[in-house]
């Protein structure tokens, strides 16, 4: 089966707890901290298989989590960062975001690598925090949590060429004669149901790759028949083989079928009318082609070059490769997005959010403090001792939150929620 669009979830491990511990040897009385670092977590990592050709395996696995960090332990021993996990795709995958549809990375060769979930950092240990002041401190932290998203893959074929045209005009039967592929072909329509891929050879060391994607029908670039979902396929090739059937076989006109193809084309993405593209007038040795191909010539004007060819007898077929391999080496690649931009280990950097943190008061009369800063540090935090409470509540104060709280009418006693967590404020 042949999948070339899912939708994932994929979570970065979180990153390992941080240690509270004192030093405990003979003759050494009131050790200092000895509490170790805990370990990043794993890194999800996507690398290119130039094995693999489909998305298959996302229909059956559709969640990827990363293994959290090692905690940290006694005398001063940091936890084990975690291993990255190793997601496989085929070249070609183009990672979104599902939410923001940002482009996260475009992968396209063999052995590429990506960081589409970040793990979070270890939490500190307790002898990170010792000061003069406060020489055996009681305080920890939790580690990071790992980043989280939900992502969408697509994939679009590696093809220098593709094929285009109205269901059997033939390029099925094209692609099996100048290759070695073996794409099912049938005299009904849809018989291609996904792109195939064959390698053209046109000299010694001299060869592209050919997609012969399913048959395009009016209204196709807004979903109707195939064409829709297999139109992303064509947006990597330099060259487009528009196929045309001479014979008018179907009672079809081919220079209002070549029309109507364009503007699908056009509609489905602008910037595949930029491609350089070629006429293959297939069917020739059929009745009736040669006049129609004449008057086709005629409508189409002298600057598109068409080339006249028949799968059965392999007349024209050399002239065609041949012109297409030419444009290939002339044409440059065609970005599909701007660059992605990968987050990478920016996940904690905040000072770029306009509002640190958000107040809002429910029904019921509780405050409710939102905001990724805010709720990081209440991850991070171990409420399992007091002198980290009191960090977490110094650090709020410093944020503003206390000031924010009051101006909005807080009062001895009022429930302040944090994420899950709910606390009574005092002033």
């Amino acid at each position: 089966m042949f999948v070339d669009q899912v939708n994932i979830y994929v979570k970065g491990g979180d990153g390992g707890n941080g240690m509270v511990a004192f030093r405990r040897e003979k003759y050494v009385p009131d050790g200092g901290p000895a509490g170790g670092d805990g370990g990043k977590g794993a890194d999800v990592i996507f690398e290119v298989n130039e094995g693999l050709n489909t998305l298959m395996d996302f229909r059956y696995k559709h969640h990827f989590k990363g293994q959290k960090g090692e905690n940290g332990r006694t005398k001063n021993q940091h936890g084990k960062n975690a291993e990255p996990l190793i997601v496989q795709v085929p070249p070609g995958t183009l990672v979104r975001d599902r939410q923001t549809k940002a482009v996260l990375a475009d992968l396209t060769e063999n052995g590429q690598q990506a960081i589409i979930a970040a793990g979070g950092r270890g939490g500190r240990g307790n002898t990170r925090f010792s000061t003069p002041a406060n020489p055996a401190p009681y305080i920890s932290e939790n580690g990071a949590p790992g980043d989280e998203r939900d992502v969408q893959l697509e994939l679009k074929l590696l093809a220098d060429a593709g094929m285009v045209g109205f269901p059997s005009v033939g390029k099925s039967t094209l692609l099996a004669a100048v290759t070695s592929a073996k794409p099912k072909i049938a005299a009904y329509h849809f018989t291609t149901l996904v792109p195939n891929l064959g390698v053209v050879s046109v000299g010694e060391g001299q060869s592209f790759v050919l997609a012969d994607l399913p048959g395009l029908i009016e209204g196709a670039s807004q979903g109707a028949g195939l064409g829709y979902e297999f139109l992303r396929h064509i947006e990597r090739t330099r060259v487009i083989i528009h196929v045309v059937d001479m014979s008018g076989s179907e009672g079809r006109d081919p220079f209002e079928d070549y029309q109507k193809i364009n503007e699908e084309l056009q509609s489905y993405q602008l910037r595949l009318t930029e491609r350089p593209q070629v006429i293959a007038a297939s069917k020739m040795d059929m009745p009736d082609a040669s006049r129609n191909l004449e008057l086709f010539k005629e409508k189409i004007g002298p600057d598109v070059p068409v080339y006249p060819v028949s799968s059965l007898t392999h007349s024209g077929l050399s002239a065609l490769t041949g012109k297409v391999y030419e444009l290939i080496q002339t044409t440059p690649v065609f970005p599909l997005e701007e660059e992605p931009k990968l987050e990478g280990e920016a996940l904690y950097q905040f000072e770029k959010e306009e509002e640190p943190f958000v107040i809002t008061r429910g029904s019921d009369g509780v405050f409710s403090v939102s905001g990724p800063k805010v709720e990081l540090l209440f991850k991070m935090t171990n409420f399992q001792h007091d002198e980290a409470v009191r960090r977490f509540a110094r650090q709020l104060r410093s944020m503003g939150v206390d000031d924010e709280l009051r101006r909005r009418g807080v009062t001895e006693g009022d429930t302040v929620r944090i994420m899950d967590f709910e606390f009574e404020y005092t002033d």
